[in-house]
């Protein structure tokens, strides 16, 4: 991806060659493919290259101590990767980073912990500093807001108000916006709380639902 120039920062490709997506996967044999996979319980991995694409999108508010939410976490994996960026031995700070992911689906968050330790990333969960939640992500985790950046996986009808509200100031939000025509909207909120919308390309995302009716 890199060589493709589909990733631009150094930080963004450290941060995913730390992170082994065949801890994140059921299908071992696929898990170095650029492509979504099923991970259970009518969930998908999206492919590598859209959580580079997020990744670096998000990459202005993702420094050492900043709080990030990931709405729809599943496997783990951009957890991991996100927990990764804004690791800097040399920023103090870095401990007080912490990374958030909510699934509904508690199976999958319990099998997203231990894919996390597979991966190495044991102390990070168990000092929490990354925290695995099961619960509606449509209404984020006030408790742990808010948040410098927001990654949501899959896509909501029209702009979820609570995540907007827990965005920081400023904050960036990437989220899936749409039903049937789907695009991926960057929204940020500044210091004073304006909040601006800019569309950046269009997506086919599973939809940001509740357990019931992903089920």
């Amino acid at each position: 991806m890199s060589r493709a120039r589909i990733i631009n920062s150094d930080r963004v490709v450290a941060a995913m060659g730390k992170v082994d997506r065949a801890h994140y996967v059921l299908q071992k044999s696929g898990a170095y493919q650029d492509s979504p996979q099923q991970i259970g319980h009518a969930a998908t991995i999206s492919a590598p290259h859209m959580h580079a694409h997020a990744t670096e999108n998000l990459l202005p508010l993702l420094r050492p101590g900043a709080r990030v939410l990931d709405v729809g976490s599943g496997s783990g994996y951009l957890c991991a990767v996100l927990h990764q960026v804004l690791q800097d031995p040399a920023d103090p700070r870095s401990t007080e980073s912490k990374v958030v992911g909510i699934d509904h689906i508690p199976e999958l968050v319990e099998w997203s912990i231990g894919n996390l330790r597979e991966d190495g990333l044991g102390e990070a969960v168990e000092q929490g500093r990354i925290k695995m939640v099961a619960g509606d992500g449509r209404k984020g985790v006030p408790e742990e807001g808010p948040f410098d950046a927001i990654h949501v996986g899959a896509a909501a009808p029209a702009l979820p108000a609570a995540l907007v509200e827990q965005l920081a100031r400023p904050g960036r939000m990437f989220i899936p916006v749409g039903t049937y025509s789907q695009q991926i909207m960057q929204v940020d909120k500044d210091e004073h709380g304006r909040v601006t919308q800019i569309p950046l390309l269009d997506v086919m995302y599973v939809p940001l639902t509740d357990r019931d009716k992903q089920k």
